[in-house]
Order: C-alpha cells, then sequence, then structure tokens
C-alpha cells in the first residue's frame, strides 16, 4: 500500500478507470457476440441491428482509449464485411438535412470607396514690401 498521498490518490483513479474499462470492453464483447448469433440465424432485420451496435460499441471502446483507432476501424471494416457476406447491406450513416432559416442578410455589406485626396494648391507666400 502506498504510503505519498499522491501514490494513494492514483491507485483510487486507477481502480475507477479500470471498472470503467472492463466495462466498455464488456460491451464491445456482447455487441460482437450478438452479431455473430445474428448472423447465424440468417435474418437481415436482426443483422442490422447488431450491426449498428456493434459500430457503435467499437466507436465508444476507440473514443475511450480502450482499443486504438487503427484497431477499431479494422474491426468496423471486418463487421460491414461480414454483414455484406451475410447479405444484408451494412447500415450507412443517414445524413440529416439540415433546414435553415432566413437571416436577415446573409451578404457581407459592401465597403465604400475612399474619397481620392485632392491635391492641395500651394500658394507661394507674398514677398513683403
Amino acid at each position: 500500500m502506498p504510503i505519498i498521498q499522491s501514490a494513494k490518490k492514483r491507485v483510487k483513479v486507477a481502480a475507477k478507470a479500470a471498472a470503467r474499462n472492463s466495462k466498455t470492453k464488456r460491451a464491445l464483447r456482447e455487441a460482437m457476440k450478438e452479431l455473430q448469433t445474428a448472423l447465424a440465424s440468417g435474418k437481415t432485420a436482426e443483422i442490422t441491428a447488431a450491426h449498428v451496435k456493434a459500430t457503435s460499441a467499437v466507436d465508444t471502446a476507440a473514443k475511450k482509449n480502450v482499443i486504438h483507432k487503427n484497431k477499431a476501424a479494422r474491426k468496423k471494416s471486418q463487421l460491414a464485411k461480414m454483414v455484406k457476406i451475410a447479405g444484408a447491406k451494412p447500415e450507412a450513416k443517414k445524413t440529416v438535412k439540415k433546414v435553415t432559416t432566413p437571416s436577415k442578410k446573409t451578404t457581407k455589406p459592401v465597403a465604400k470607396k475612399a474619397a481620392k485626396p485632392t491635391a492641395k494648391k500651394t500658394t507661394k507666400p507674398t514677398a513683403k514690401k
């Protein structure tokens, strides 16, 4: 057991992180197994739903640094390949069309041209008589 206070805190923080990481890993493994069972059943609706769930679990694990981002990309590619071989279409990301509201003025105001400086008329000082 550590004696220094900062070391004691690191033990607590590490324990919390380990618990969080193990939950994320467990969710990832469960999603993978669910996809495997759906692929075995052959029902396209189940396969698509399980693929979405598995892809989400992989993304979450990568975001939390439980798995490396390259491993996550590789796993997602493998999942999509399995789903494609099974005959179901991999779920593509749905794009939501953003509705824009008209604003007062969307164009940039045009700057006025600066007036050309006029040449000063210089008068010679008159000599005193």
